[in-house]
Parts: C-alpha cells; structure tokens; sequence
C-alpha cells in the first residue's frame, strides 16, 4: 500500500491502477457504465478521462455494472482462447458486475470477484467479456460459478451484448461463441495480465 502522499496527480485508470487483491480471482473492476445509463461512455485512453462515445441507438440498457479490468491487454494470448476471433481486440478486459444494490454512478473502482464470461467476438476480434460479484455482497455470497446465476440475468447481458451495436439494415459483426465459467474465466484474465506486460511492460 502506498503512503497518502504518493499520488501527487490522479493515476490513469488503465495503466496506474493495481490489477486487484487476488488475481486472477478478485480483480479490480473499474466502472465505465452502469444499468442506469442510455449513453455508453468509454475510458480515453491517452487521458484516462470518461469520454461520451455515444448516445445508445436502442432502448437496450446495461443489466449490470460494466468497466474494464487494469493492467489488462486483449491481445494474441486472449485471442487464442477465443473460438472464432483471429487476435484480441487491443482493449482492456471487459468485466462485468453483478450488485444487488444499485450502484447509479461510473467512475468508481470495486473489488470484483469472478464467476464466468462470454466468450464475444466482435469483428474477427475477441471482445471477451468477464462477469463478476461485487465482492463482500451478502446477496450473492454463495455464488461461486456463472451457473448458479440466475438463468434470465445471464440471458439479459447475452441479449444486451448481442444487440447493443446493431444497425437498422447492417448484418451483425457480434457473436457470441459460448458462456463459461469460473475457472475459464481465470484463464482468460491471466492471458489478458500477460498481454498486458508483452504490450507496456511490468
């Protein structure tokens, strides 16, 4: 743990914060949108900052809080655990975040404890996106593995990811492979964390 002192200038959420407390297990989960937004916002990559991408086209909302993973890279490792993707998207690792509480604000950082993913592709490229539990949230305690969710949540964030880009008129470029569960889900995390160093370093 750092002295106070140390962050003297706000660090970048990609690239200055800690990958989490027990990685690849609790990661750290930094939130970009939450279920309550209809414009998706994405972190600017050169300044760290919340940028409005754009407004949502469709009525679709987010079912749970969505961010990325730090110190995560989707790249040839993350790729290759991916059916039907030839490389990784050069993205952080997505994650998603199940509270029972309603979270209505981005821009914060929680601990994330990791139960599964969808296996998403995303133009040739593997968009992976990981599902969590906020850590320590009484409800979901005895959740361990995507399986013991219920069945509709997981069918609203397959939905929501399977139409959030669509076009009126334009062929879909998404695709999801499969859902997995935990211990894969582990896999693709360490792929991402070995990307990252193979892209930037320690």
């Amino acid at each position: 743990m750092f002295p106070t002192s140390f962050y003297r200038w706000r660090p970048h959420p990609w690239h200055g914060l800690e990958i989490g407390p027990d990685a690849p297990r609790v990661v750290h989960a930094y939130i970009e949108i939450t279920p309550f937004d209809l414009v998706k916002y994405e972190i600017d990559k050169v300044t760290g900052y919340l940028r409005v991408d754009r407004p949502q086209r469709t009525s679709s909302q987010p079912p749970t809080l969505y961010g990325f993973i730090p110190r995560t890279y989707c790249g040839r490792r993350v790729g290759a655990l991916n059916s039907g993707a030839s490389k990784g998207d050069g993205d952080p690792l997505d994650i998603c975040v199940v509270s029972e509480r309603p979270i209505t604000r981005a821009e914060v950082i929680l601990n994330a404890r990791v139960v599964g993913g969808l296996q998403l592709v995303d133009g040739g490229e593997a968009d992976d996106k990981i599902i969590a539990i906020l850590d320590n949230d009484q409800f979901w305690l005895d959740v361990h593995d995507i399986s013991q969710l219920p069945e509709i949540l997981v069918e609203r964030m397959r939905h929501y990811f399977e139409t959030y880009k669509l076009v009126p008129g334009n062929a879909a470029e998404i695709s999801i492979h499969g859902i997995y569960g935990r211990e894969h889900a582990e896999k693709v995390i360490s792929a991402s964390i070995e990307d990252y160093a193979d892209e930037y370093g320690e």
